[in-house]
């Protein structure tokens, strides 16, 4: 299977190896972000890659990063390889700032429980699977392992942000939110959450990570929802999310992928990559590593 699982090379300086994401430190203002194909689900990390993965949503990514830039800046500095994008070194924010703007996923898994308050959002009573709410809602949660959920007073009180940078970064995620719904709604597809991550340079504010991305995004068929919504179509990896839940054994999710399923994510993956930018996602000819050493020799960096 030609998958990038990881990246390594003597001459890389490794900084991070993420879920998904690898990084590297080029040089004190320079970090190079390359995008595998692993998958994650339920923060867990799954051992089976998915082909073709990391260069479509690195190529996703980039595409919304230039849509969005009239709304905040962002960290690119340029893609040198499907897989691999040149990036500004930025202060994180251990946030991630989730816009919903359906009640789906783990969020009604949650209500459907009877859970009702979500990072110090209340949510009423009475609403269906899949209903849209009358307008999105921003549940945050804290960079971590788990992913908890954090309030706006609770973030406030921890002095993570200053009131008026919390407020500057709420304003541009929901911006971000409300371009990617009207962007992806001239594809006939609903944006039904994702999430944002941002970061400081120089005490600017940057959008940094991914954007409108199957990894951090649910998507819909908007024909499809529209004729019957509590059954939507899924268009990113709520696939795998589903095939897990399904698939347990003893209790416990697998790590392990089935070959249909692989395929079917990729072939997934590929469809949403067409749909969002209007092309037809072209798979190396070369053997993956191979080509990467090549880009990265033609860049400079090996």
């Amino acid at each position: 299977m030609n998958c990038l699982s990881k990246l390594e090379h003597p001459q890389l300086d490794l900084i991070h190896r993420g879920k998904v994401r690898d990084s590297f430190r080029i040089d004190p203002n320079t970090r190079m972000i390359v995008v595998t194909d692993r998958i994650s689900a339920f923060n867990m990390k799954i051992k089976t890659p998915i082909p073709h993965k990391g260069a479509i949503l690195n190529g996703i990514a980039n595409y919304w990063f230039k849509q969005t830039e009239d709304i905040v800046p962002n960290h690119v500095i340029e893609q040198i390889d499907p897989n691999i994008t040149l990036v500004k070194e930025a202060k994180p924010i251990l946030l991630e700032m989730v816009v919903r703007g359906y009640l789906a996923g783990s969020m009604w898994r949650a209500y459907e429980k009877g859970v009702r308050t979500f990072s110090g959002i209340t949510v009423g009573d009475g609403m269906h699977r899949n209903q849209k709410f009358e307008q999105p809602i921003l549940t945050p949660t804290v960079k971590s392992a788990t992913d908890d959920e954090i309030s706006e007073e609770e973030i406030l009180k921890s002095s993570l942000l200053s009131p008026e940078q919390y407020a500057d970064m709420k304003q541009k995620a929901l911006a971000l939110f409300q371009r990617g719904t009207e962007v992806l709604a001239k594809q006939g597809i609903i944006l039904v959450d994702t999430k944002y991550e941002f970061g400081f340079l120089n005490d600017e504010l940057i959008l940094i990570d991914e954007i409108h991305t199957p990894d951090s995004s649910r998507f819909w068929n908007a024909e499809n929802y529209a004729a019957n919504p509590a059954k939507a179509e899924q268009m990113d990896k709520e696939f795998v999310r589903l095939w897990l839940i399904a698939n347990k054994k003893d209790g416990q999710y697998v790590d392990v992928l089935a070959d249909d399923v692989v395929a079917e994510t990729s072939k997934r993956y590929a469809d949403i990559y067409q749909l969002v930018t209007g092309n037809e996602y072209q798979a190396r000819t070369e053997a993956l590593l191979k080509d990467i050493e090549q880009n990265l020799t033609k860049a400079g960096i090996l």
